[in-house]
């Protein structure tokens, strides 16, 4: 690993921290921040995670567990209320390092694509559609709503990646360090009571 990546991974980490920023978005800022060409190889996701643990142990260790456990329990709310649709944890809020600048992201399980949105206006809840690449590479909706943490005092992003019930297959095989890439509500409520 060369020093210019390390550098990269630090700087697209603070990134990730004090802005919220996503790893892809983090990194290319990095590389605008420390005056690097767009062809620079940009480091990994591991290491550019690597890099935010290091960061909230070093700047936000004494707000950082408060703040993950209050997204967590914003995650745990909206899980309950759209379990039909068999809701799964992902992101920075599974994973352990989100701080209060995360977002809250959630992959639905279901029979028919389009009953998500329809819960979502029976609940007389606002929401944004767009479009990202999904679990497969294959495009997938994702609903983007606003929900108030009471313990943040602040309104955080939920979005709600829209999955067919077949993906649940594929989604939850381990990334290359073995651990699971999202969670269901079981196992959102053993991280809770951990």
């Amino acid at each position: 690993m060369n020093d210019v990546a390390i550098e990269i991974a630090a700087t697209a980490a603070r990134c990730v921290v004090e802005e919220g920023l996503a790893f892809g978005p983090a990194k290319h800022r990095a590389l605008k921040e420390l005056g690097l060409p767009g062809r620079t190889a940009l480091p990994s996701n591991e290491l550019v995670e690597r890099e935010v643990l290091d960061y909230i142990a070093l700047f936000c260790a004494d707000t950082q567990p408060a703040e993950l456990r209050a997204l967590r329990e914003l995650a745990r709310v909206w899980m309950q209320r759209l379990a039909a649709f068999r809701p799964h944890l992902g992101g920075a809020v599974w994973q352990g390092w989100a701080t209060r600048l995360s977002d809250v992201d959630l992959a639905l399980f279901c029979d028919d694509t389009k009953s998500a949105e329809i819960a979502l206006i029976n609940q007389n809840q606002r929401y944004e559609v767009q479009t990202v690449r999904g679990l497969h590479g294959d495009d997938v909706d994702v609903l983007s709503v606003h929900s108030f943490c009471e313990a943040l005092g602040e309104d955080v992003g939920v979005h709600l990646r829209i999955y067919d019930l077949d993906d649940l297959r594929g989604a939850l095989l381990p990334d290359s360090q073995g651990r699971s890439p999202r969670g269901d509500l079981q196992a959102l409520e053993r991280l809770l009571a951990a």
